[in-house]
């Protein structure tokens, strides 16, 4: 059977218009060939939910909006419908809330409630409401942003008047001249690490050469019969300490000399008549030597 070219034409005009739909679908995130489960979601306000925004449960990607509604009754809401994926379980109580990123981005996240064993069958309605964002955060902080503002302006104010200062420019100048010290300081010390690291060597040499006397020294001391030598001192001691008692005592000449007071003044007596001897040779010496050059002349009988 053939066709004609028309209805070839036809037939591939149709299966582009195809696949362009499922592309666009897919695009979109919407599932053509799958059936997805069905829930309704009542929004007061759904600024910024268009369709094919993802919807997330615990942060997993679990469905897409499928389309929008709106009720046009008085007390209206939109209506979101959202497809599921099948295997999804929806405790009754769960909550849908729209939440934004930094992008400006819309998506619906499912808030589960505790209730494992009562579910929401497909085509039932979960409430929903707007999650606080961080633009939203953003937006609650702009009245205490503005309240801020004079105070910056302030603060502004403030530093213009102190950056106009002359003395500030001083003290930059200042410290300026103290940078310039500091480098200065900086190259003496590096040269004096190098007078060090050249000096140093040497003087290692000589204080090794005092810690080897040191050890000599200790060596010998260590050497020293201190036994033996304590001895001695002791033996001198004992001999001190005899000497001594001896002295005390009326024993010896000595002791007697330090102990008899009538022997002391008999040597007093005696030296002093010595003295006097000596006193009266000096002024009359001829009284006591008798000698001639040519001798002595015999008497006459």
């Amino acid at each position: 059977m053939k066709f004609s070219k028309e209805i070839k034409i036809a037939l591939v005009s149709l299966i582009g218009v195809v696949v362009l739909f499922v592309g666009m679908q897919f695009l979109k995130g919407l599932s053509v060939f799958s059936q997805d489960n069905s829930f309704y979601v009542a929004f007061d306000d759904a600024t910024g939910l268009s369709v094919s925004a993802p919807v997330y449960a615990n942060g997993y990607r679990v469905g897409v909006v499928k389309a929008l509604e709106y009720d046009y009754r008085p007390d209206s809401k939109i209506i979101a419908v959202i497809g599921l994926n099948k295997q999804m379980r929806l405790p009754r109580e769960s909550r849908a809330k729209l939440a934004s990123d930094l992008l400006g981005n819309i998506r619906i996240n499912l808030v589960l409630s505790d209730d494992p064993i009562h579910l929401l069958e497909p085509g039932d309605t979960i409430q929903g409401a707007a999650e606080e964002g961080v633009m939203s955060k953003v937006a609650g902080m702009v009245p205490a942003i503005e309240k801020m503002m004079p105070k910056l302006d302030s603060i502004m104010t403030s530093l213009n008047i102190l950056l106009a200062d002359p003395a500030l420019r001083n003290t930059l100048h200042n410290v300026e001249g103290m940078t310039a010290n500091l480098d200065a300081t900086s190259r003496e010390l590096h040269g004096l690490s190098v007078t060090l690291n050249r000096e140093v060597p040497g003087m290692m040499a000589k204080t090794n050469g005092v810690l080897n006397n040191t050890q000599q020294l200790t060596s010998n001391l260590s050497q020293i019969d201190v036994a033996r030598m304590m001895a001695k001192v002791d033996s001198t001691l004992r001999n001190v300490q005899e000497m001594t008692a001896k002295l005390n005592s009326n024993e010896g000449t000595l002791g007697l000399l330090m102990r008899d007071k009538q022997l002391y003044n008999n040597l007093a007596a005696t030296a002093a008549d010595a003295d006097s001897l000596l006193i009266d040779l000096k002024a009359h010496p001829k009284r006591y030597v008798h000698f001639s050059v040519f001798g002595k002349k015999d008497k006459a009988k």
